[in-house]
């Protein structure tokens, strides 16, 4: 995938990401003096993805939110499919590529959220999670791979995103299509483009994907501008 291939690949930017996850839910559950009502601390209210906040010029909340957690069932269900997702994705793009796609994926949900939902306080890593799902299905197809069983996975979850209240639908699916065209930008877009040499195959990879999180961003801000007017 234009990446070194590790004699030992031990996912350190997953563990990184899942520690990270734990540390902010302890912080909340301190602040809160609870472990179910977390969402009641100080850092929970200061970065809850809230569009209406966003507007008003609380950024940190666009990044901030995907690394809260309402309770520890919805900490332990993220973190448990970050390492199963984040193993593998790591381990076939490379550390520095797979933290790309991860951060693509969650200002891609972030978006969507923002477009989407903006009366509602969204939190969680799954709209960055639905990223690799996206991710490793491309991977899949460009192994020659079928990807039949993880479509299932992530149709499954997709249908439990509708049934379910009170989670986020639009960040699932804004992370999910992030992920999806950015791994697609790494992979597909320097073949497409007819490039000679790794090294600018590598080149094109990374711009690819950085078009994808710059339209992100832009439609963050372009929808931030809106709710604010």
């Amino acid at each position: 995938m234009g990446a070194p291939a590790p004699t030992r690949a031990t996912p350190y930017v997953t563990y990184a990401l899942i520690a990270l996850n734990v540390a902010v839910f302890a912080i909340t559950v301190a602040q809160a003096h609870s472990l179910a009502g977390n969402s009641r601390s100080t850092l929970f209210y200061d970065w809850v993805l809230a569009p209406q906040y966003v507007a008003h010029g609380q950024w940190i909340r666009v990044v901030g939110g995907a690394f809260l957690h309402y309770g520890p069932i919805h900490l332990a269900v993220n973190m448990f499919a970050l390492y199963m997702l984040g193993r593998d994705a790591e381990a076939v793009l490379g550390r520095s590529r797979y933290l790309a796609i991860y951060l693509t994926s969650l200002l891609g949900g972030s978006a969507s959220v923002m477009w989407l939902a903006q009366n509602t306080a969204t939190a969680g890593a799954s709209g960055a999670i639905f990223g690799l799902f996206g991710a490793l299905t491309v991977v899949l197809l460009r192994l020659r791979r079928s990807p039949a069983q993880l479509l299932v996975v992530i149709a499954v979850n997709l249908i439990i995103s509708v049934s379910v209240p009170g989670i986020s639908l639009w960040g699932h699916i804004g992370g999910l299509v992030a992920g999806t065209l950015a791994t697609v930008g790494l992979l597909y877009v320097p073949r497409w483009l007819r490039v000679r040499t790794q090294e600018a195959g590598v080149r094109v990879g990374w711009a690819a994907m950085a078009v994808v999180a710059v339209l992100s961003i832009v439609l963050i801000g372009v929808a931030a501008v809106s709710i604010g007017s």
